[in-house]
């Protein structure tokens, strides 16, 4: 039903390879976990065993060396057999969380870490936001103080995804005050170290979808970090994470992208096959035309993700690009999963036919990792060069 237009051979393999892989992982498991919240660590395994989870890393560290348009067609494939959020929340964070890691980190800490966290062997999570700064980074209130073998770090954060089974933590924490550094959003500093549960304290926070990958809020109480596991240079953190935003907004478009393909073919399907008044409830325009706006909304959306994916592989700025995608994509996702629901009528409410998941996970891209309306204060600001409203 879909396509990111004319691929190369290796990408088609790419393609076919991935969901061959997430065909293995049928609707009713995708239900099972949502039900459960048990984390998918069989779907986790097999994409592991794949390579999948390096697919935009060196292959001197275990990756397969490919680009972010390879890592957005695995994640899309992800999406769209069905797996939803539930399955793309669960990697998406090796596919390019790590990114920092490689790109600013020692010898030592790449050759050490980045092999086990592409084989699976080594979980990690990523802390970031906070209750109290949101996405205002600069804001950050968690602290790592000097010490002499290193830093103490004491703080909270919140939606920090898979910290229940983390083995390690990428946090961020300011190191020096934000009114003695020289701009807001110097001072912050990036760490890779261990997750130690007798310092962090992680609590699940009930949500609405996704119940499989959860998301924690963690109070953190004298984490000691050795000076080896910070990250590049002290008080440099912000403008390492800032270097993986674009890549993020892409990712998220195109999993929003196929799960809303995936919705739309279960309703195409569903007003195939429901007959009311003597005809299928596809033959009605009333049906028809909602669906075929849907298709129009994610097909565009998809060709602008790809578009973004294609100008970061190439090295030319992409901001633009990756935002409105992100805005589009989720867009389009949501609205794809919400019209599957109502066509499939009264049923759509029931979990039978999956699609009301889709839509309760749908929700999420377009809340996280960045708002609708900060996307569009930055096309208003960066793009058309209007002043900035907040």
């Amino acid at each position: 039903m879909h396509s990111i237009g004319e691929m190369t051979e290796d990408q088609l393999a790419i393609k076919d390879a991935v969901e061959k892989t997430a065909s293995q992982f049928g609707e009713d498991y995708w239900a099972k976990t949502d039900e459960t919240g048990d984390w998918p660590e069989e779907f986790c395994d097999a994409m592991a065993a794949g390579g999948w989870l390096g697919v935009a890393f060196p292959e001197e560290y275990g990756g397969a060396g490919l680009g972010l348009t390879e890592a957005a067609i695995v994640m899309q494939a992800v999406t769209r057999s069905g797996a939803g959020f539930s399955g793309a929340s669960a990697i998406h964070l090796n596919i390019f969380g790590p990114k920092p890691l490689e790109k600013f980190g020692t010898t030592e800490q790449k050759q050490e870490n980045l092999p086990r966290i592409i084989s699976g062997e080594e979980k990690m999570c990523f802390a970031v936001t906070e209750p109290n700064s949101g996405l205002d980074t600069s804001s950050l209130e968690t602290k790592a103080e000097r010490t002499n073998s290193g830093y103490t770090i004491n703080g909270r954060k919140i939606w920090t995804t898979g910290a229940q089974r983390a083995d390690k933590i990428l946090i961020i924490a300011r190191t020096t005050p934000k009114d003695k550094a020289s701009k807001p959003y110097l001072g912050l500093s990036l760490f890779y170290t261990d997750f130690n549960r007798d310092k962090i304290d992680a609590k699940p926070i009930p949500k609405m979808g996704r119940k499989a990958v959860e998301s924690n809020m963690l109070y953190i109480d004298g984490l000691e970090v050795p000076k080896e596991h910070l990250i590049g240079e002290e008080g440099q953190g912000f403008k390492y994470l800032i270097q993986g935003l674009n890549p993020e907004r892409v990712l998220f478009a195109v999993e929003s992208i196929g799960l809303g393909f995936a919705a739309l073919e279960r309703a195409t399907t569903y007003a195939k096959e429901r007959v009311v008044f003597g005809r299928p409830i596809g033959q009605n325009q009333g049906i028809q035309h909602p669906l075929a706006m849907r298709w129009a909304e994610l097909k565009a959306a998809e060709l602008l993700a790809y578009k973004a994916a294609g100008l970061y592989d190439q090295g030319v700025d992409c901001g633009a690009e990756a935002n409105a995608a992100k805005l589009l994509g989720t867009e389009a996702g949501f609205k794809a999963c919400e019209t599957s629901v109502l066509s499939h009528g009264g049923m759509g409410y029931a979990k039978e036919y999956h699609v009301e998941r889709y839509m309760r996970e749908a929700m999420l891209a377009r809340i996280a990792p960045v708002s609708r309306e900060m996307i569009l204060n930055f096309i208003s600001e960066r793009v058309l060069g209007l002043p900035k409203s907040y």
